[in-house]
Parts: structure tokens; sequence; C-alpha cells
């Protein structure tokens, strides 16, 4: 009897130990946290690209492995100025969001195209076309503008 009693006050602790240790490893690697909330205007040319550091840092510096966002393609099949039209047409943005995994995702925005939007969620983040310039239509014989598109990138936590 005198054995057991014995054994069980020195496995009790040990065990009470290994357990609280285990807890501790436990907690203190697999506690992933979420990042902070962050909104961030970025503009872009066409075929430019900009990193999205917030999405990777949390807004702390620039990471290697930050998500890559580049605006692919400007369609503006606006009605020219002086051209005759059957339709009004729209203008639209194809982005495409590079992770750091080299997966990528295409989207679109507009403001006025038909069944188009102006903010998607892609890769866990906030697409939202804030403006584009030059928000007039070329003339008929004008050259295709330089367009400059601003865009706010926020993550799902942002309010």
């Amino acid at each position: 009897m005198k054995k057991n009693i014995l054994r069980q006050l020195f496995v009790l602790p040990l065990l009470v130990a290994v357990m609280a240790a285990l807890h501790a490893c436990g907690s203190a690697t697999g506690s992933v946290r979420a990042p902070a909330p962050f909104t961030t205007t970025y503009v872009l040319h066409q075929g430019g690209s900009v990193a999205l550091t917030p999405a990777a840092t949390g807004g702390a510096g620039v990471a290697s492995s930050a998500p890559v966002l580049k605006l692919d393609r400007v369609n503006d099949s606006r009605c020219r100025k002086d051209a005759v039209c059957v339709w009004a047409g729209y203008i639209s943005f194809s982005f495409a969001l590079v992770q750091p995994d080299g997966s990528t995702s295409n989207f679109v925005l507009s403001d006025n195209m038909p069944n188009g939007t102006t903010t998607i969620n892609q890769g866990g983040l906030n697409f939202t076309l804030v403006e584009f310039d030059p928000k007039e239509v070329p003339a008929k014989n004008e050259t295709t503008p330089d367009y400059r598109v601003s865009l706010k990138v926020s993550n799902t936590n942002s309010p």
C-alpha cells in the first residue's frame, strides 16, 4: 500500500508537468495570429505591378513573400468623341494577383460594365476600384491614353 501511495505521489506530479509542457509547446507553435487590419490605395498603369506588402507583413516593411498585383489590360470600348456608335460601351480593368507560391488569380473591375463589379475578394483581400484617369473618352483619332487606375486594397478583417 505504501508503495502504491509513493508511486502516485511521484507519477502524478510528473504527469502534470509533462501535460503542462505539452500544452505550452502546442500554444507557442500552434497559435497563428491574423494580420492587423489594413487598407492601402495603389495607383497602377497598364502593365504595371506592385507588391501588396501589408498583406504579407501586417503593414510593417517589405517582405519577399508579398502577393503581387498587376494591371494586365485596360479595355476601353466607350464610344469615342465625334464617333457614331450603336452603344455607349464601357471601360474595364483586368488584374492578375500572383501569390508567393506562384499561383495566379485573375479578376476584372469596372464601374459601368454589364454584370461588372467595382469590388471583389481575391486571395483573402478586398479590391475596390476607386478611380481612373483620364475619365474623358478620347476623340476618334487620338491615340489610346496612358490610363492610371487607383485601387483600394484591404484585408477581409478591415472595417
